[in-house]
C-alpha cells in the first residue's frame, strides 16, 4: 500500500541515507520528445532539510536532465531499497542547476566531498513524498562504488574538465528544447 508524506522525516531521511544508488528522471514539455532516466551513485546525494535535497552533477554523461530542469524543472527521484526491508521512495518536486558562477554554489558544494567530476549540483524543492510498490523490488549485493569517473577526471585535468563544461553546459540546447 501506498503512502505519501508531506516531507522527509527522520527515519525516512534515515533510509534514504543508507542508499547506495539512486535514480533521476526528467522530461522536457513537449509530447514528442523523450523522458530521461540516470542511475545516480557514490556520496553525491544529500538532504539538506526536511523539504530540500540536492546531488553532485558528474560529467562523463549526457546533459539531458539539465537541459530539462532549465526548461521545466520538473524532476523525480527514486530510491530502492535493494538490501534489507523492500522499499521504493520517490521525491518529486521543482528542481534547479547550480554552477559555480551561482552565489549558492559555495554554500551547497560544502554538504559534499570533493569530486574533480561535478559539473553542477542539482537543488530539488520537494514537493511530494510518495513510498509505493516495494515488494517486487530484488535484492542486489552492494560490492563498492566504481573509479573509472575519478580516474577520467584526473587525467583531463581541471583546465580539460573545464573546457567540457563550458562546452556541454554552456549550449544545452537539445532539439526538443529549441
Amino acid at each position: 500500500m501506498e503512502k505519501l508524506f508531506e516531507f522527509i522525516h527522520a527515519k525516512l531521511k534515515v533510509w534514504i541515507e543508507q542508499q547506495k544508488m539512486f535514480f533521476v528522471a526528467t522530461a522536457p514539455s513537449g509530447s514528442d520528445c523523450l523522458v530521461n532516466c540516470s542511475p545516480k551513485g557514490g556520496e553525491s546525494f544529500r538532504i539538506l532539510n526536511c523539504n530540500e535535497v540536492a546531488y553532485q552533477d558528474y560529467m562523463g554523461s549526457g546533459i539531458e536532465t539539465i537541459a530539462h530542469l532549465r526548461e521545466n524543472g520538473r524532476m523525480v527521484i527514486m530510491f530502492c531499497g535493494f538490501e534489507g526491508p523492500p522499499n521504493i521512495v520517490r521525491l518529486f518536486g521543482q528542481g534547479s542547476v547550480i554552477t559555480e558562477e551561482d552565489s549558492r554554489y559555495g554554500e551547497l558544494i560544502d554538504h559534499f566531498p570533493a569530486n574533480e567530476g561535478t559539473r553542477a549540483i542539482i537543488h530539488v524543492t520537494v514537493n511530494r513524498i510518495l513510498d509505493s510498490c516495494r515488494f517486487s523490488v530484488p535484492f542486489y549485493e552492494y560490492k563498492g562504488q566504481r573509479d573509472v569517473l575519478d580516474k577520467w577526471a584526473a587525467n583531463k585535468g581541471e583546465e580539460g574538465l573545464g573546457d567540457i563544461v563550458v562546452l556541454r553546459i554552456g549550449r544545452v540546447s537539445m532539439d526538443c528544447l529549441d
